[in-house]
């Protein structure tokens, strides 16, 4: 390998790598899989040397991180993430962690506006020709690195290598230092399918059509879904998605998704990231059949728009008579993140007989077993608004699928109503009448519909 004396010139070991990092630098961890691990480990050790080190991230999956623990008071590092998953989330509980509010279709762009002193990525080994492959994370760390004044590269065998449409790769040219690491990908467990699920992925399920291009959130609700059209009549459906999951894995090996009717990337399943189970990225590994972009193409409506009967579907936690959708924070406590909601919802809407789908189930239960409305008359108190009113296109519960385009306020509020839970629709109404947002004209539940 033509390669090989330079990639030993530049290799070392984690604790050496971490040595150019200065107080005050902005350091970037990478993002989903592609986070550092050992890297991180050994910069952890420097907790007390330096101060305000400022560390850039995205949903954590390998544990909390090593300089989150090893400094609680933030004296050196302070942890920052642009989406949260379970990981992230705990160590926001504890102040540890801070959310940046993003458009994920924007990433690539936020480099006119910040900088980046050293970044940090796991990448799968080089190949013949010097490429460091990123693996199961694509998103904008192309950008990240354009304008790094120092790479750093965390090379795991572990990590598939993943075919690319574009931006999927750095070469050896372009990284200061190499460290090798051996860490195991953790899959993702696998969330319960619960009957309300079960419900709401088959009144979606009714609006598929052949041909149809799928993009699917993460959750319960989506992996039901990948297993309904994994048994159903559909066929020749295509994947252009920001994260590719098991569900797709499904109807692919049910020969549902071909993506021969795709108008761009025909035949290929196309995302910049995934997460989902080992048989999932084993999959993945040099397959010609899925394409690894950059966000700013997978996630960009204009892009997203060129494939007809874009159908998207995302989750959500909660809902306001005016049809505002928060889907990220409870109240103030970031749980996620806008991730590529916005983007999808968009796109879909653009794409000729194109569909998205916003779904939530009507009620939940808190930890002291009390049944509560996720449809209210507004949002709770600091929840944050991740798509507005005038974006969303269809909401579903198990109750129904509206669509909210062209309504007016008293539209939209009678027909929340309807997908609300019956326990909860007279009070519902009485707090839409108060806020003027309820005629004589509308209808009042029907018996049946009370009864579910």
């Amino acid at each position: 390998m033509r390669y090989i004396d330079e990639y030993k010139a530049k290799l070392c070991s984690a604790d050496e790598a971490v040595k150019i990092i200065k107080s005050g630098d902005l350091v970037d961890y990478g993002t989903f899989a592609n986070e550092v691990v050992e890297l991180d480990k050994a910069l952890a050790k420097r907790k007390g040397e330096l101060e305000n080190v400022y560390i850039r991230s995205a949903a954590r999956v390998y544990g909390p991180p090593m300089v989150v623990l090893a400094d609680p008071q933030k004296e050196s590092f302070i942890f920052n993430s642009g989406h949260f998953t379970l990981i992230d989330r705990r160590v926001h509980d504890y102040g540890l962690c801070y959310y940046i509010p993003i458009l994920f279709r924007e990433c690539p762009s936020y480099v006119n506006y910040t900088r980046c002193d050293v970044a940090m990525i796991a990448v799968s080994p080089m190949d013949e020709h010097g490429y460091f492959n990123f693996g199961l994370s694509n998103t904008f760390t192309r950008a990240v690195l354009n304008i790094a004044k120092k790479v750093i590269v965390e090379v795991n065998p572990k990590l598939p290598r993943v075919p690319g449409g574009n931006n999927e790769c750095v070469h050896i040219s372009e990284v200061d230092m190499i460290v090798e690491a051996d860490w195991n990908v953790p899959p993702i467990p696998e969330i319960p399918i619960t009957g309300v699920d079960q419900k709401i992925a088959s009144l979606v399920m009714n609006e598929l059509e052949d041909g149809a291009c799928i993009q699917l959130g993460i959750g319960g609700m989506p992996n039901a879904l990948g297993k309904l059209i994994a048994q159903s009549d559909l066929k020749d459906l295509g994947a252009h998605t920001e994260m590719l999951c098991d569900a797709y894995l499904d109807m692919w090996e049910a020969g549902k998704l071909t993506g021969k009717r795709k108008n761009i990337d025909r035949g290929k399943m196309v995302f910049t990231f995934a997460l989902g189970s080992k048989r999932l990225y084993e999959f993945l590994d040099n397959n010609p059949a899925v394409a690894s972009y950059s966000v700013d193409y997978t996630n960009y409506p204009h892009i997203i728009a060129q494939n007809d009967k874009v159908v998207s579907i995302n989750g959500a936690m909660e809902v306001d008579l005016f049809g505002q959708v928060a889907a990220e924070s409870s109240g103030t406590r970031q749980v996620s993140g806008t991730g590529g909601q916005v983007d999808f919802v968009e796109g879909a809407y653009l794409s000729r007989g194109g569909k998205a789908f916003l779904c939530l189930p009507s009620t939940y239960t808190d930890k002291n077993g009390v049944i509560h409305s996720r449809i209210k008359p507004t949002l709770s108190p600091g929840t944050m608004v991740t798509t507005p009113r005038a974006m969303v296109m269809y909401l579903v519960t198990e109750y129904g699928i509206a669509n909210m385009k062209c309504k007016s306020t008293w539209e939209r509020a009678e027909a929340l109503v309807e997908l609300a839970h019956p326990d909860f629709r007279e009070e519902l109404i009485r707090e839409a009448a108060k806020m003027n947002i309820w005629t004589r004209t509308n209808k009042k539940p029907t018996m049946e519909q009370m009864a579910g």
